[in-house]
């Protein structure tokens, strides 16, 4: 009796086990159904900016690569004052391409369509400067610089008599400015580098070609960086026919870096000529086409008035443009134009020979 009573009451308990199991297995979903989730607000994620170390994936997707500067391995090889070691020049494969006209009046023209030969893609806004080694015959070959006003000349120039470039005379002529018909002319500009008697950096050049021919575009450049403080290409090329001791002209280059050429953008030929004056360049003789001889060697020159008979070193300011030079505290020195103006410490007869005159104010 109490045994079929127990086995009553487990089988009512195996049968409500069993229809709990039947109501909780319908409530379930489905296993391949997901449960619904009511929409809600969407969520936007702000994009960040990149990681600045790259993706974590050491082995994925690179960045794309910068595009290169270029500035020559050989920049700052040959600065100073030309004493140190010097690189060999580039082939200068771009003089190939010239087509010089005959002189024909004017002191410079536009070549290549006033646009650089060299490539102006990603120069670096970085300055530097190179004066190549000389050539088998002692003659310049090159100077390229990016010119900064890091590099700039302060103001002061000092002696540059010491050097003779190849052909150098010392002929003077009454009809030239100055008198002295060659200078020893820079292909970078004191005023764009602040180079002074470096070898590599000096040709014979005519008056005509220093003043009239380069002056105008140094100063153009050298206005535009100090104005500005971007920094400009400036290649410089002496034209060479054969073995000649003088030039036939110079190359100019230059291209303002930041600015893509926007503002400084030429490609200018200097003629190496002086009106009135025949020169053989090979040798670096000349003589007056009407017939005046040069004044003798050994007679006194014009300037000689102004000369010491005892030299003396000091410094000078001196107005380049009306070639006359003062004493730093003249009043005059305020009335000199900045592009003008520049402070020279040396000889004082030097600068006399050079054709600049004393000042009658502060007769310096």
């Amino acid at each position: 009796m109490i045994r079929n009573r127990i086995i009553s009451i487990i089988s009512a308990a195996l049968v409500l086990l069993s229809l709990v199991a039947v109501l909780v297995f319908r409530t379930l979903p489905p296993a391949d159904t997901e449960p619904d989730i009511p929409d809600g607000p969407e969520i936007v994620i702000p994009e960040g900016p990149e990681d600045p170390d790259g993706p974590d994936d050491p082995d994925g997707p690179e960045d794309p690569a910068e595009p290169q500067t270029v500035i020559p391995e050989s920049a700052g090889a040959a600065e100073g004052n030309g004493s140190g070691p010097a690189p060999q020049a580039p082939e200068l494969t771009w003089l190939e391409e010239l087509d010089i006209p005959e002189y024909s009046g004017k002191a410079y023209i536009p070549v290549n369509g006033n646009v650089p030969f060299f490539n102006t893609d990603n120069i670096a806004p970085v300055s530097y400067e190179i004066y190549y080694e000389l050539d088998s015959l002692g003659r310049c070959t090159l100077a390229d610089a990016v010119v900064g006003q890091d590099i700039m000349a302060d103001g002061k120039r000092g002696s540059i008599s010491e050097i003779k470039p190849t052909g150098w005379h010392t002929e003077r002529y009454s009809f030239v400015d100055g008198e002295a018909l060659y200078n020893r002319c820079h292909l970078i500009a004191h005023y764009l580098t602040g180079e002074n008697a470096n070898p590599r950096n000096l040709v014979t050049g005519t008056r005509y070609m220093n003043t009239a021919g380069m002056n105008a575009l140094e100063n153009m450049v050298g206005d535009y960086i100090k104005e500005t403080g971007n920094h400009v290409r400036y290649r410089v090329t002496p034209v060479w026919t054969g073995d000649n001791l003088i030039c036939d002209g110079l190359l100019v280059e230059a291209w303002s870096v930041e600015d893509g050429g926007e503002d400084i953008c030429f490609c200018i030929y200097a003629y190496n000529v002086q009106p009135g004056i025949v020169i053989d360049y090979l040798t670096g003789d000349n003589y007056a086409v009407d017939g005046e001889k040069p004044k003798d060697q050994n007679s006194e020159p014009s300037y000689a008035k102004y000369l010491l008979e005892e030299d003396v070193t000091g410094t000078y300011i001196l107005n380049t443009k009306k070639k006359k030079f003062h004493r730093p505290d003249c009043q005059g020195v305020k009335d000199i134009a900045p592009e003008n103006k520049e402070e020279y410490t040396g000889s004082r007869n030097e600068l006399v020979e050079e054709g600049y005159v004393p000042c009658g104010g502060c007769n310096p």
